[in-house]
């Protein structure tokens, strides 16, 4: 396994983070894996050297966090032996402030993944989304607050313009407060526009880019064919992948394949080794229901592609309009 540190802060974490977003509760998501299913998952990814591990309060529910906390304490001998992020934003509840970034909601938030996780601090704590209702300088100064108070040690954002993330790092640094040190965002083959502003931002200003699906919701790892056949029990249930990629997409696709069968290897390693070449990105957020995935995903680590290879699998690129922010 490889370690790199986020952005510029002095944390380390492994190069391929496991998203932790498919382990719930199957009644909800069918594609979803209970804790014994997800445990020899998780357990090898342990193995093979993943210490950083990405789940939010509203996966199953908090269904996620509960598993998240449990595997890690049984797999880790140590709490410092693992980098362990979580995320706030989505409602948890049917009532007025149980959801967005207020300060109200960021407090409670906090303290009830703390409990799910069964731990006293987080390492990463996110804002999932951009909340338009509530004033950028009092979510940063509640997020500060929550770093002062030992609960997180850094502070993270996921997709949004950036605009929005450069506003609020200057409401951080007016307030003399944390400010955000990665940036996890819609990312991959299918979906560039954040080369446009975001990437170059956060180059700008050394703040780490975790991708999340890098694999485009399994498109780019055959879940999908062009004429409407779905592979695996998540492509036949995800209408959010249906909202983000189209037929189109499938001329990069195409070039995956070609390139993955040239190579001998699977196209999920070219998509997740094309992604690993980018300047900037520190760990993709890997998702994985079965070992090959989580195989995959270590084997991407070791794949070295040339220039002229990059450039065949991003010559079939189409501009698309901004995705995930919502």
């Amino acid at each position: 396994m490889q370690y790199v540190r986020l952005g510029s802060t002095g944390l380390k974490v492994s190069r391929i983070a496991l998203g932790m977003m498919s382990y719930g509760d199957p009644a909800s998501r069918p594609w979803l894996l209970r804790e014994d299913a997800a445990e020899p998952i998780v357990r090898r990814a342990v193995e093979a050297g993943v210490t950083m591990f990405d789940t939010a309060d509203m996966y199953s529910l908090g269904a996620s966090e509960e598993i998240t906390g449990r595997l890690l304490k049984r797999l880790f001998a140590r709490r410092d032996d693992y980098v362990l992020a979580t995320k706030v934003f989505y409602p948890m509840g049917k009532g007025p402030n149980q959801g967005g970034l207020s300060r109200k909601h960021i407090f409670a938030s906090i303290d009830a993944s703390l409990q799910r996780l069964g731990c006293d601090h987080v390492d990463l704590y996110q804002i999932h989304r951009w909340d338009p209702e509530t004033p950028i300088a009092e979510t940063m100064a509640a997020l500060d607050d929550v770093v002062r108070a030992g609960k997180a040690l850094y502070l993270g954002a996921s997709s949004m313009y950036a605009w929005q993330l450069a506003k609020a790092q200057h409401a951080a640094d007016l307030a003399g407060g944390a400010r955000f040190v990665a940036m996890q965002n819609h990312y991959n083959l299918l979906y560039r526009e954040e080369e446009r502003e975001m990437i170059p931002y956060c180059l700008d200003q050394q703040i780490g880019i975790i991708p999340w699906s890098p694999l485009a919701r399994g498109m780019l790892a055959g879940g999908r064919e062009r004429d409407g056949a779905r592979g695996t029990v998540r492509a036949g249930a995800d209408p959010f992948a249906d909202a983000l990629y189209g037929p189109a997409d499938f001329d990069v696709v195409d070039v995956v394949r070609a390139l993955a069968a040239e190579r001998g290897v699977p196209p999920a390693q070219v998509a997740l080794a094309w992604l690993l070449h980018k300047p900037g990105v520190t760990a993709p957020i890997v998702g994985a229901t079965k070992l090959a995935h989580l195989e995959d995903a270590l084997a991407a680590l070791e794949l070295r592609l040339d220039a002229a290879e990059l450039a065949r699998l991003e010559a079939p690129y189409r501009p698309h309009p901004i995705l995930g922010h919502t």
